[in-house]
């Protein structure tokens, strides 16, 4: 691990120079601040002239983050999140999870537990109208509970299998018809690819949800890949790259925050996170070649979110979860400087399935949102324990909450700007045909 990640370290750092970060605070030089190369320091012992003061940097509000929000929309969610107490924070870094149809229950939890969000699925969905007032009802218990910005409302729409939606929203083909369209006619296969993605973005948000838990940018291995598979962009990590980096900006033109997933990447795993955790033992420099990409393509389009798996990586955390290693999100935040959300996969998955509080183990390795835990309102009053006894620092949680509210106002803010037009459907329809046609 030591001999590979230097050279991640490097890639990571070459990339943010690259598209022009600001704040990395390091001279062309590379010289740390308040020291100088040999040669400005002789030129300042031959200066008889005192130095002038350096004028302070003022930063633009209104500057964009490498994953969506301002600076000034982060500062913001930052001074609010400071306000709050330790049920508000504790609510706001859980998306939950509830069980049947009624509309009221979900409201009543985000209202109740302060909650960032719920996640939809399959099992509370009836039709269209159902899932109008159950969205509308969510939105309406953030605001009774004097939020401003909108709740994360998501949902599992990645097209083939995996849509929640089906029969209400569009159905599209699986996210592999990405891989294949691209294949074809590289610069078309990105074409359709994003509109696919923004004909899904919008007509999610016409029903009333603000996120969507796709793209996945897992680069299967095949035929061994038992989750995967299809969902999967491509076997080739290259065409997987430019289908998620495709996806990316058409959820991001929709106004809805995608949800790039499963880091670092669940396509070479053989067993399923769902049942068991599987072991993945990929050294870093395979992990660099094989499953990185994708994500780095993500990142580069400023994925506003990204999901960890529930995987065993035994060359950098073994035995521990990718989403509760502290190791997993170094690696994804101090080499890939990926600086957006990070979202669990749902705690509810057999890969965590026994563990002692593995929301809690998440959110102290770097976690910013807890998904569906088994037990939302348990998991919540754990998390408020856990920061009132200092088990959890209180500036982690501040941390977690501010990127999660601060990405609900980019988010509204960019959906304020593009309304969601009267023939949606009609659009999506023709983006999932087009999408298709291009693939096969």
């Amino acid at each position: 691990m030591l001999s590979i990640r230097p050279r991640l370290a490097v890639i990571a750092t070459g990339v943010l120079f690259v598209s022009g970060c600001a704040g990395l605070g390091q001279a062309p030089d590379d010289a740390e601040p308040g020291t100088s190369s040999p040669s400005s320091s002789a030129s300042t012992t031959q200066s008889a002239e005192p130095a002038e003061p350096e004028a302070e940097a003022t930063e633009d509000p209104d500057a964009p983050t490498s994953w969506g929000p301002t600076t000034g929309e982060l500062a913001q969610a930052q001074e609010l999140v400071a306000g709050w107490s330790s049920e508000q924070l504790a609510g706001g870094v859980i998306v939950g999870r509830f069980h049947g149809t009624d509309p009221q229950e979900p409201a009543r939890m985000v209202r109740d537990l302060h909650l960032a969000g719920v996640s939809v699925t399959g099992a509370n969905v009836l039709d269209r109208d159902q899932v109008l007032a159950m969205t509308a009802a969510i939105t309406e218990a953030a605001r009774a509970d004097s939020r401003d910005h909108p709740p994360v409302i998501g949902v599992d729409q990645e097209g083939g299998y995996v849509s929640h939606l089906r029969g209400i929203a569009t159905d599209f083909p699986h996210f592999q018809s990405a891989g294949l369209a691209i294949a074809a006619d590289a610069r078309a296969g990105r074409r359709v690819t994003r509109a696919a993605a923004l004909a899904t973005g919008l007509e999610l948000r016409d029903l009333g949800f603000t996120w969507v838990f796709a793209p996945v940018a897992d680069v299967t291995i095949g035929a061994a890949d038992p989750t995967i598979g299809a969902r999967s962009p491509s076997q080739d990590p290259r065409l997987a790259s430019q289908a998620v980096g495709a996806a990316i900006k058409g959820y991001d033109d929709a106004g809805v925050v995608s949800t790039v997933k499963h880091f670092p990447g669940h396509g070479g795993a053989t067993s399923d996170s769902h049942d068991t955790l599987p072991v993945l033992d990929s050294t870093l420099a395979e992990l660099e070649a094989h499953d990185l990409p994708p994500f780095e393509s993500a990142f580069r389009q400023q994925a506003p979110a990204v999901m960890l798996s529930h995987l065993d990586l035994t060359e950098i955390a073994p035995g521990v979860p990718a989403s509760m290693a502290p190791e997993v999100y170094d690696l994804l935040r101090d080499d890939l400087g990926f600086e957006g959300v990070t979202i669990t996969d749902s705690l509810g998955m057999g890969a965590v399935g026994g563990r002692p509080t593995p929301a809690l183990q998440a959110l102290q390795a770097g976690a910013d949102l807890l998904l569906m835990p088994v037990d939302t309102a348990t998991t919540h009053q754990i998390v408020v324990d856990a920061i009132d006894s200092g088990l959890v620092s209180r500036a982690r949680v501040e941390e977690a909450a501010a990127r999660v509210v601060a990405v609900q106002l980019w988010q509204a803010r960019v959906a304020a700007r593009r309304p969601v037009p009267a023939d949606v459907v009609e659009r999506a329809q023709a983006a999932s045909a087009d999408l298709e046609s291009a693939a096969y």
